[in-house]
This record gives structure tokens, C-alpha cells and sequence, in this order.
């Protein structure tokens, strides 16, 4: 099974979540998000279509170190 390309990572001490997209072998940093908002904004910037369905889906998203849609610090 492979990764799924976008990871959404633990809450940094200060709050929000950095979110990476892995493509073309690549991964690309696209911002740290404050809310389910922020994530679907930088995945419509990055060329996703309908952003909002993936968001639960773990063949699309990886919510590492923490719950997801949970963006304060721990």
C-alpha cells in the first residue's frame, strides 16, 4: 500500500498544522493551516478538485500526531 499524497501534520506548539502534498515524487509544503478551511483553500491552490470529500478519506489523507480536523496546540 503506498501513502496517501497528502499529509496533514501533529499541532505545532504555537497551533495549526503544516500540510504537504506529495506528487510527481515530490512533496510540496503548502501551508499551515488553522481549520478544515485553510486545508481545502491550499488543496483547491494546489489543483484538487472537490477538496472537501477527501478530507476523511485515508487513501487521500494522512493526519499524523494528533485528531483530525483538531488544529490548537496539545
Amino acid at each position: 500500500m503506498t501513502s496517501p499524497p497528502i499529509v496533514i501534520f501533529r499541532p505545532s506548539p504555537s497551533g495549526g498544522r503544516r500540510v504537504t502534498v506529495q506528487r510527481d515524487g515530490r512533496v510540496q509544503i503548502l501551508g499551515l493551516a488553522h481549520s478544515d478551511h485553510d486545508v481545502i483553500v491550499f488543496l483547491e491552490g494546489a489543483g484538487l478538485d472537490d477538496p472537501e470529500r477527501i478530507l476523511d478519506s485515508a487513501e487521500w489523507v494522512e493526519w499524523r500526531g494528533g485528531r483530525a480536523h483538531r488544529y490548537e496546540a496539545a
